[in-house]
């Protein structure tokens, strides 16, 4: 498991390889994760947009932008947590993966919460994230 928290708004995540849809003898594999979002602080967020940098074995990076998370721009009040999975593919057996929400508050006030960084190594191969 993996945490970061930011203005009391902690990001969990826990990766898992996903065996059944990868194919390396097609250089494809394939992760998901899931990731609950805990609205520790004493004010209601929406979780606006979401930035991925994903950087798979041989360094190449994609950046990922884009509306909230999975179809949804969660709202969370003070105490409440949300909860969702979802995948990504690498053309390499490993991968790192980090990045950040931008929230918005009752005030109107944006601001970015972290995402902790996490790698995507296949099951007995685990690296150490910096």
């Amino acid at each position: 498991m993996y945490r970061a928290v930011t203005r009391n708004i902690e990001v969990q995540v826990r990766p898992f390889y996903l065996e059944d849809r990868s194919d390396p003898a097609e250089n494809r594999y394939v992760w998901g994760y899931h990731i609950t979002i805990d609205n520790q602080s004493d004010e209601f967020v929406q979780l606006l947009s979401r930035y991925w940098h994903i950087t798979d074995g041989t360094g190449r990076v994609e950046e990922v932008r884009g509306p909230g998370v999975v179809g949804d721009q969660p709202e969370l009040n003070p105490g409440d947590s949300y909860q969702y999975t979802s995948g990504c593919p690498l053309s390499t057996p490993s991968g790192i993966m980090v990045g950040r929400y931008t929230m918005r508050n009752k005030r109107g006030e944006t601001f970015d919460i972290a995402i902790p960084a996490f790698s995507l190594d296949l099951p007995g191969t685990r690296r150490t994230v910096n």
